[in-house]
């Protein structure tokens, strides 16, 4: 049973490889040189310079069929836009390589150690989700900086507008002049409306690229503003001052529910870690878990009141600001 499954993770590891490293022919490949010379010497229209700033995002996937089957489930923009917000550059077909390699090179080891090829392929499915969950940590880590360089971005804007720029002109400066990645949104915002896109639609995606409170109070600001007229920076300033004590809270309270956070980690991981360093001393004293239909029961009982408490816990100090 060994053997078929190192065979079957070979087959499969080469497979991957064959499909996501095969070399263009020489045809192929000089057709599309020729295809991008005759466009770089078109004049380009007016659909061509709409579509511009879309062009320079990283395509889904490389694999027509990929794209129909996740547009079909729904699936295909949710996953773009998490790859947007993330700021990660790779396509759809190297995450889900990684998580099916790393699934296979688990279960293959478990296997080796256990002699239960059944048991070790249920429990490397666990290594499955862990490209996606690093790609919303991503997500997480950069819209959490954005947020930060949110106000400082708002005080050159204030400024920008105070001493006679336009709104636009005033997005331009920033996309120079801020560092990643809030300056990466506001220079797309400010060439998606320079390329004839409406300020309404390139402030709507600014906010659907970057979707945390104190961007959709701004894009609100701003449309309220563009609709009804009044005083802009007068508006945002007030914005910038809401956004500080927001991010000031937010500290506050990550400070006093650190203790919360660490012992719901810790009650979590604790009984895998000990279950580990218990299967290393003495593997037959444990295995009675997954060997007798008692040690199961409770096997699945464990883990449905760890999982249960370490959401409970996570629950408790995930306080909203």
């Amino acid at each position: 049973m060994l053997l078929v499954i190192v065979a079957i993770f070979t087959a499969v590891f080469a497979l991957a490889a064959a499909v996501l490293l095969k070399p263009q022919g020489h045809s192929q490949a000089a057709q599309k040189r020729l295809m991008a010379i005759e466009a770089q010497l078109a004049p380009p229209t007016p659909e061509k310079l709409a579509t511009d700033v879309r062009k320079q995002e990283v395509p889904l996937s490389r694999f027509d069929w990929l794209d129909q089957l996740l547009a079909r489930i729904n699936l295909r923009a949710r996953f773009q836009l998490l790859l947007c917000q993330s700021g990660v550059r790779c396509s759809l077909e190297t995450l889900l390589f990684a998580s099916a390699a790393g699934w296979l090179a688990t279960a293959v080891l478990l296997s080796v150690r256990t002699g239960s090829p059944l048991l070790s392929v249920m429990a490397g499915m666990i290594v499955l989700p862990l490209p996606f969950v690093w790609i919303n940590r991503r997500r997480r880590q950069r819209l959490s900086k954005l947020g930060e360089q949110l106000p400082e971005a708002l005080d050159m804007l204030v400024s920008a507008l105070r001493v006679g720029h336009s709104m636009m002109t005033a997005i331009g400066f920033l996309g120079k002049e801020m560092p990643e990645p809030l300056g990466n949104e506001f220079r797309k915002c400010f060439e998606q409306q320079a390329y004839g896109t409406d300020l309404r639609a390139a402030m709507i995606d600014l906010a659907r690229r970057a979707p945390i409170q104190d961007v959709r109070i701004v894009v609100a600001a701003v449309l309220i503003q563009k609709e009804t007229g009044g005083n802009l920076a007068e508006v945002l300033e007030k914005v910038a001052q809401t956004t500080r004590e927001r991010a000031r809270l937010k500290k506050q309270i990550e400070v006093h529910t650190a203790q919360g956070r660490a012992t719901g980690w810790i009650l979590s991981l604790m009984p895998v870690i000990l279950g580990g360093l218990m299967y290393l001393v003495h593997p037959e004293g444990i295995s009675i878990l997954w060997t007798t239909e008692i040690g199961i029961k409770l096997l699945y009982g464990a883990a449905g009141m760890t999982v249960t408490g370490g959401m409970m816990i996570r629950k408790i100090v995930n306080v909203k600001v």
